[in-house]
């Protein structure tokens, strides 16, 4: 079984049918922006869908359900498509997007404004101040090889921990 692609025209009138919307994107994505009716199950926790008519896999931009329509596939119990486009092509089409303004960034694109600014930093400072500020760039640089090759990332977990990335209560 494979994915077929399903415009978001397409997508709400199957779901008016039954189908079943799922979003593979982690919950601090989700937290920003999320389809109305559509079901978490990021891809860290997927479980098999039965039941339902048509199942229809989504995350931000649809690169991320195509990569990994393989284990999409296996996980349907029915008929399976992918939202062409994902959420931005949903949002692109006019139709319902429930939006929390106060939540912050996506961590992912946290590390990566920060240690783009870090990088960028250790760069000037290095040839403004003194050369020794390049192993600021060095470091930040070895960090992210280290989160590439063990998938733990120690800059996500501290801004995880941030004040911003709280929730109120929390």
């Amino acid at each position: 079984m494979s994915l077929s692609p399903i415009s978001p025209a397409d997508a709400q009138r199957l779901i008016a049918k039954g189908a079943v919307l799922v979003d593979i994107r982690a919950a601090d994505e989700r937290a920003r922006a999320r389809i109305p009716g559509s079901k978490s199950m990021p891809l860290a926790q997927l479980d098999r869908i039965e039941g339902a008519p048509a199942v229809i896999w989504h995350c931000r931009s649809g690169m991320r359900t195509q990569g990994n329509a393989a284990a999409l596939a296996e996980n349907s119990g029915s008929d399976a498509y992918y939202l062409e486009g994902g959420l931005d092509a949903w949002k692109a089409a006019g139709l319902p997007v429930a939006e929390t303004a106060g939540a912050p960034l996506e961590i992912m694109r946290q590390v990566q404004i920060t240690a783009g600014s870090l990088v960028l930093a250790g760069v000037i400072l290095g040839y403004v101040v003194s050369p020794a500020f390049f192993a600021l760039s060095a470091f930040v640089g070895a960090g992210l090889m280290f989160a590439g090759i063990s998938g733990w990332c120690g800059m996500a977990h501290l801004l995880a921990v941030m004040p911003w990335n709280r929730r109120a209560g929390a």
